[in-house]
């Protein structure tokens, strides 16, 4: 293949990028600009804020999504391992044991430390931090 060969394709990514450019452009120029009091206010599920919240609450989401990321990477590595088990021989079994001991640890001590327990009142270091705002409401 030559280089002229791929001027189709650069022909249309600038095209592509120059309507990009040119649609925002464009918007940018015509789109009215008045900030008012109520469009820079903060705006939540149609509530406005009255007050801060008293505690922090635990980030959950974030952890289950992070531990599905990774074992579900480990899935893709096992998944291609198999499909070339005979090729990899004892030294292959020996890896993927390796690896598989390594991600079975984590998932222990990911559950030791709570990550998965979602029954906030009853990890004893919630109970702490909402005995002590007990008591400073006191």
């Amino acid at each position: 293949m030559t280089l002229a060969d791929y001027l189709p394709i650069g022909l249309m990514m600038l095209i592509g990028i120059g309507f990009a450019t040119g649609a925002m452009w464009v918007s940018w120029k015509i789109a009215p600009n008045v900030p008012s009091p109520e469009k820079l206010a903060p705006y939540e599920c149609g509530i406005v804020p009255l007050q801060e919240p008293a505690l922090r609450f635990p980030v959950k989401f974030y952890l289950v999504a992070m531990l599905f990321v990774i074992f579900d990477v480990e899935l893709i590595f096992l998944f291609a391992w198999a499909v070339r088990f005979e090729a990899f021989g004892w030294t292959g079994i020996a890896a993927i044991g390796i690896f598989v001991a390594l991600l079975v640890e984590t998932l222990f001590y990911v559950w030791k430390r709570g990550a998965l327990d979602w029954n906030v009142a009853h990890r004893d270091r919630y109970r702490r931090v909402v005995a002590e705002y007990e008591d400073e409401a006191a």
